[in-house]
């Protein structure tokens, strides 16, 4: 067996109920926590990028992106609801600066970037407007009093701005004014709504924000990742046909397909099973099949690590190897060794963890490299500094809570068991 393939473990518990392991899990939350928790706050709003030794990357008038605003809010509801001290500081200050900054208040929903004098980009982003769900969400978990309102606005632009009934799907894209910009429609903004309407329903039992996200999991995997022997498709036309020859930017769009993202899908779709009373008997059957594709197809079996992006002959083209599909890969071995448990998924598992501690996680300065070169070297073509929290927190802490929902409703529930 090589090195950078897992090696089937003997028989015996799996490491998630093991005290050392879960010790070691909490041990690695705390310390991302650690990281960013006392160096994220911008006074002037929203929150501070940092550097790979954790330091600001102050230019006087740093750009804030969305995603970044409500990633941090999300996070520290979560270490609010873990019982960390500070966490709920954190939570306030993105709130405030997610209605107070993001929101558009002239034509209504959320821009993508701002800097102290106004926006940057201020295009209206499904994939950003997803994660203002998320963060709502959330913030309404641990009681935020500004949580309520968020969530009414941003269900109602989602609703009324970018969901497509007639596919079953949301839009990608918008002019501030809400002219349409293309019509190009994705399934990464798509696949991170279904995680954001999950927590929604969670978070308020409405179970409308359920459906929608049952009827883009039917679409982008039911029907098209079906269809390409569960590999993921990224990119399709307005009327959501396949487009295999677009090319957009490579940190959000790029070219082929993403195994980060069937790991990713792996996870969502068990969890909306469980969340759904099981009524849809696919989903753990698609689930096992994005898993054993993206680590056969996506894995660098000679080095190590999930390639970027694979062209449609299932060939390696960004060779980078990124955080976050480690980080998600994690996650699903974790919700697979619960639903379906078995010797792949542990010794997958476990192998997972053990490159993340090798090469992803920086002993020295905290946090984890977001990117390494093919032969596993830090490297910055995509991403610089530590741009992460939320990746790498979930795949820490979901192996320590049962795989039946979000990270906030199911630590709630642990919370209140007697």
């Amino acid at each position: 067996m090589q090195a950078n393939q897992p090696i089937l473990p003997p028989t015996g518990s799996s490491w998630r109920t093991r005290p050392f392991h879960r010790q070691w899990l909490a041990d690695q939350a705390n310390n991302l926590f650690d990281f960013f928790q006392h160096r994220l706050i911008n006074p002037a709003g929203g929150f501070f990028d940092l550097d790979e030794t954790g330091q600001r990357t102050d230019d006087g008038n740093p750009v804030r992106q969305i995603h970044n605003t409500t990633r941090m809010v999300h996070c520290f509801a979560i270490g609010t609801l873990l019982g960390r001290p500070g966490c709920d500081a954190i939570v306030d200050h993105g709130m405030e600066f997610l209605w107070n900054g993001h929101r558009d208040t002239r034509h209504g929903g959320y821009v993508w970037s701002l800097d102290d004098n106004g926006p940057k980009d201020d295009t209206k982003q499904a994939y950003g407007h997803a994660f203002v769900l998320l963060a709502a969400s959330s913030a309404k978990v641990v009681g935020h009093p500004l949580a309520d309102r968020v969530l009414e606005d941003i269900t109602q632009v989602l609703e009324q701005r970018f969901w497509e009934d007639q596919h079953g799907a949301v839009a990608e894209e918008f002019a501030r004014d809400w002219s349409p910009v293309s019509q190009y429609r994705g399934q990464n903004s798509n696949m991170h709504l279904t995680e954001a309407l999950m927590a929604a329903f969670e978070a308020t039992g409405d179970r409308s924000y359920l459906e929608k996200a049952e009827r883009i999991a039917s679409l982008i995997i039911g029907r098209h990742a079906a269809a390409l022997d569960h590999r993921v498709a990224e990119h399709f036309t307005s009327d959501w046909a396949l487009d295999k020859d677009y090319r957009g930017y490579d940190v959000f769009r790029p070219y082929g397909l993403t195994p980060g993202h069937w790991l990713e899908w792996a996870r969502l779709l068990l969890q909306l099973w469980a969340l759904g009373d099981k009524r849809h008997a696919w989903l753990p059957e698609a689930s096992r099949a994005l898993f054993r594709q993206s680590v056969e197809l996506g894995w660098d079996k000679e080095k190590g690590g999930f390639f970027y992006t694979l062209d449609w002959d299932n060939k390696p083209v960004l060779r980078q190897k990124l955080w976050w599909p480690c980080a998600e890969a994690i996650g699903a071995a974790s919700f697979l060794t619960e639903h379906s448990p078995s010797e792949f998924h542990e010794a997958w598992y476990r192998h997972l963890w053990g490159f993340a501690d090798r090469h992803l996680i920086d002993h020295r300065h905290g946090g984890w490299y977001p990117e390494l070169s093919e032969d596993l070297q830090p490297a910055t073509t995509l991403f610089t500094g530590k741009p992460d929290l939320y990746h790498a927190l979930q795949a820490c802490l979901i192996p320590l809570f049962p795989s039946t929902g979000s990270l906030t409703r199911v630590i709630q529930q642990e919370s209140e068991t007697p």
